[in-house]
């Protein structure tokens, strides 16, 4: 056989081959709700109807320890990365529209993964993850493309406006679409399934608004709710009973029946994709994931309930980082199962490069695991080692901190003052104890010694000038009229990320040094151990430039 026959043939099996393999990857649908409360669902007994959530929750499995920060942006950062918000300087606090912080451009993400495997990528929804330079833009981060806001609480009816300026656009382009905005969300996914290369797979990430404030929805819900009840458990945290109860005394109307609606409506919403993906015989082939980025906003204005949990939305007891979440892959996955393991919003990218067999490209180490063992063939993956979640919201020098593990868990309330900090610990068997009402931190003081200096070093990691509880604006700052031209363009903007001052990488080092637990000057690097001479000895692995290091 002649040698180019031969070299053409070879070439198209190779070519059949991997499209085959790629016609056969699963597609993957992401779907985040905003603040979606433990008992805001049907399947745990709620009072709102929400039939999609519901089905997938029969069809699929249950994730029912799912954890994720008790805010929004670490959440949304720990979910494309993989990786601890807290490394990654979005730990603390979400990403104000006066901030000029993002996500490292180093840092790889998880639908830059799936695009490299061949899959077709789109983002519908809100980004919340950076907003001042190009750099940190969706279609800079794996998305080819994107629709929808760069910030929360747009609203959820034209003009889609923060601070004043327009935020709604696709690919960079401020557009006018008309609507109620969970449903233009619903309407912009099903239109992309439809209208996909047909040859190739999808991975579509869809963060919802609803049911974040400030609530609205259709007037026919707003009817369908009105009588909801209102009078709901206490949450057993301070900060949130005490806005109840300050709401109640001034006579204020509860947002319950506006919550319950935009629930309601955001369930439509899944149900119109799930629909979408029926229609076109995309079923038993198709990942959705979907997850909430945090527990319910169970403050006065928030209307969410999480019972029998304790606590709510920036809060680290139960109540505001054990999240809602399911996963329903038909060809792979019993249907009505339940995993009582935990996982973490960081687990969510290995697993799902796991599940779809590709390679995850990373190249910075995750610090999420791939729990697909667990999911799918119901293996055993215990949590020996601690995880760490944190929030500053919403007020400045106030933080809320836990550690925990299968068996203990730390929440730590910490009132920082101008000359004084006061901590209280609360210190749960929680497998025990899973809604936490036993304080075992008097009984225990020598487990909440080891777990705060635990918190403590996990808090080292903190870049200097990383995300903090900053909730209002410099003096005199300005929004822009349009947030679609804010970004700085990639043509603006040096080719590399600037060291900042001082200048040399002696004292880059020895500042970072000398910074100790306060946090770091060099981004990703380990906290000081010991001495100057010991701590400089295991840094070279940290570049200046805050280039990928070579571990």
């Amino acid at each position: 056989m002649d040698k180019a026959i031969l070299c053409a043939l070879l070439i198209g099996f190779a070519v059949a081959s991997s499209s085959l393999q790629a016609g056969e990857r699963p597609n993957v649908i992401v779907m985040v709700a905003d603040d979606l409360g433990w008992n805001d669902v049907g399947y745990h007994g709620g009072d709102i109807d929400t039939p999609s959530l519901d089905r997938l929750a029969h069809e699929g499995i249950q994730l029912d320890r799912f954890y994720t920060t008790p805010i929004c942006s670490p959440t949304r950062a720990a979910l494309m990365t993989g990786r601890d918000p807290m490394r990654l300087g979005v730990a603390y606090g979400v990403i104000m529209p006066w901030d000029t912080n993002g996500v490292h451009p180093d840092e790889h993400f998880m639908p830059q993964t799936f695009k490299a495997a061949g899959y077709q990528t789109a983002m519908v929804g809100k980004w919340h993850l950076g907003h001042a330079q190009q750099t940190y833009h969706p279609n800079e981060r794996g998305f080819e493309h994107f629709y929808g806001h760069l910030h929360t609480e747009v609203g959820f009816y034209p003009p889609f406006s923060n601070q004043g300026g327009m935020d709604f656009q696709r690919n960079g382009i401020s557009i006018n679409d008309e609507g109620y905005e969970t449903f233009l969300l619903a309407n912009e996914v099903s239109r992309y399934i439809r209208e996909r290369d047909k040859t190739r797979p999808f991975f579509v990430y869809m963060p919802f608004l609803a049911p974040h404030t400030p609530l609205d929805a259709p007037k026919e819900l707003q009817e369908k709710y009105k009588d909801i009840n209102t009078d709901l458990a206490p949450a057993r945290a301070g900060t949130t009973d005490q806005t109840r109860a300050m709401a109640k005394r001034r006579g204020e109307p509860s947002a319950r029946p506006m919550y319950a609606a935009v629930v309601d409506a955001m369930d439509q919403a899944i149900g119109q994709v799930l629909d979408t993906l029926e229609n076109e015989g995309l079923n038993d082939n198709t990942i959705v994931l979907f997850m909430s980025d945090n527990g319910g906003a169970s403050y006065s204005i928030g209307g969410a309930d999480n019972a029998p949990l304790r606590g709510g939305k920036a809060e680290t007891f139960e109540g505001g980082i054990r999240a809602i979440s399911l996963l329903r892959w038909p060809e792979r996955i019993s249907a009505n199962s339940k995993l009582e393991q935990i996982m973490s919003v960081m687990d969510v990218f290995p697993t799902l490069a796991e599940a779809a067999g590709i390679e995850a490209k990373n190249r910075r180490p995750l610090d999420g695991r791939s729990m697909w063992p667990a999911i799918s063939e119901g293996k055993k993956q215990p949590r020996e080692d601690y995880l760490y979640f944190a929030s500053e919201i919403p007020v400045y020098g106030h933080f809320n901190l836990t550690a925990f593990n299968d068996e203990w868990k730390l929440v730590q309330e910490i009132e920082q003052g101008q000359l004084s900090i006061e901590v209280t610990n609360y210190l749960f068997r929680i497998s025990e104890d899973p809604n936490e009402y036993d304080n075992l931190a008097d009984e225990y003081p020598e487990k909440v010694a080891q777990l705060s200096r635990q918190i403590q070093q996990w808090r080292a990691l903190h870049p200097i000038n990383g995300v903090r509880g900053h909730i209002s604006p410099p003096p005199g700052w300005r929004a822009p009229l349009d947030w679609a031209s804010y970004p700085i363009p990639l043509s603006e903007l040096q080719g590399e990320a600037t060291t900042g001052a001082p200048p040399s990488e002696t004292s880059l080092r020895g500042m970072d040094f000398l910074h100790g637990e306060r946090g770091r000057i060099l981004y990703d690097c380990p906290p000081p151990r010991g001495t100057m001479r010991e701590t400089l000895a295991v840094q070279p692995q940290c570049p200046i430039t805050g280039r990928i290091p070579k571990y």
